[in-house]
């Protein structure tokens, strides 16, 4: 069965550490809980979906080593299809380790690129992104992205980029994409974080519709008719990891389903409230009736 979306871009296993408040200079900390999830933009998007009942397909590389086996057991454990997950011998996957503090439910990510080569426009296949509904990128590995937006251009397959930041590229990348939806610091280095210029500048870009995520601030959302701000959902945050990766993987979850911008945005915001009750990136997403039944609860 062909997946309803498709996603290219970083998987990852994060090594998760709970501490009460982050440790000074040269001294040790003893950790609350400690987990070990897969993570990456992407691939945790895709996790999202699979939860929401969206059949997914995951496109990118990863090594043989044992990081790789995990990120492959869990995305496979998920629902997630990985028969275009390229495995690269004698390498090393992307890896992360991550400190979050229980006080204020922020993290402090240190991670490592995956240490083969980037997936390259020969190793994607065409039909998998043509016959799906949606495409996902990241654009971390620029030539593979550009290559694949072309692609699913043709097709009319939608695309949404998830802008964690300013990369290399990604200005040839973003008028391919019908949605962009970029954080914080992708604002920042866009437009010196002037949301609404960043937003003004997407669109004239050639994105249909932009959004600027800004973690327990909310968002901001335009399209080419309205602008309109989106608050965060108050929970008991535990961590704050893949929060906007499960945003990004709601939000399409909403466009697939035609619904209007705004309750899209709402439900993405709602999932990825959710999620942050719970240590690390997957563990708290939440299934499709608990979400819907979390954001109707809170109107």
């Amino acid at each position: 069965m062909a997946p309803r979306v498709a996603g290219l871009g970083q998987c990852s296993i994060d090594h998760i550490a709970l501490v009460d408040r982050y440790p000074a200079a040269n001294t040790k900390k003893e950790v609350l809980d400690w987990c070990i999830e897969g993570g990456g933009p992407v691939a945790t998007a895709l996790v999202t979906l699979s939860r929401l009942g969206v059949s997914t397909s995951f496109i990118g590389q990863a090594s043989d080593d044992l990081a790789g086996a995990m990120i492959r057991e869990r995305l496979f454990a998920e629902g997630v299809n990985i028969d275009h997950l390229v495995v690269r011998p004698g390498s090393t996957s992307q890896t992360a380790f991550i400190t979050v503090e229980r006080l204020s439910g922020t993290r402090t990510i240190c991670w490592a690129r995956p240490g083969g080569d980037p997936l390259n426009p020969a190793e994607i296949d065409a039909d998998t992104i043509r016959q799906a509904d949606f495409l996902l990128l990241d654009g971390l590995m620029i030539e593979a992205s550009l290559h694949a937006a072309g692609i699913a251009r043709e097709a009319k397959v939608p695309v949404m980029l998830d802008a964690g930041r300013l990369r290399d590229g990604m200005l040839d990348l973003i008028p391919l994409c019908d949605y962009v939806v970029g954080s914080e610091e992708f604002s920042l280095d866009l437009r010196g974080g002037d949301h609404r210029w960043a937003l003004k500048t997407i669109l004239e870009m050639g994105a249909k519709v932009a959004t600027i995520t800004l973690g327990a601030k909310g968002s901001y959302t335009q399209t080419r008719d309205t602008m309109f701000h989106q608050a965060a959902f108050e929970v008991e945050a535990v961590d704050t990891t893949g929060a906007g990766d499960v945003f990004h993987g709601a939000y399409i979850y909403g466009l697939l389903n035609n619904w209007d911008i705004a309750r899209t945005v709402q439900f993405a915001s709602a999932v990825a409230a959710l999620k942050c009750t719970g240590l690390g990136g997957r563990k708290a997403i939440p299934a499709l009736d608990k979400a819907m039944e979390f954001m109707e609860s809170r109107r």
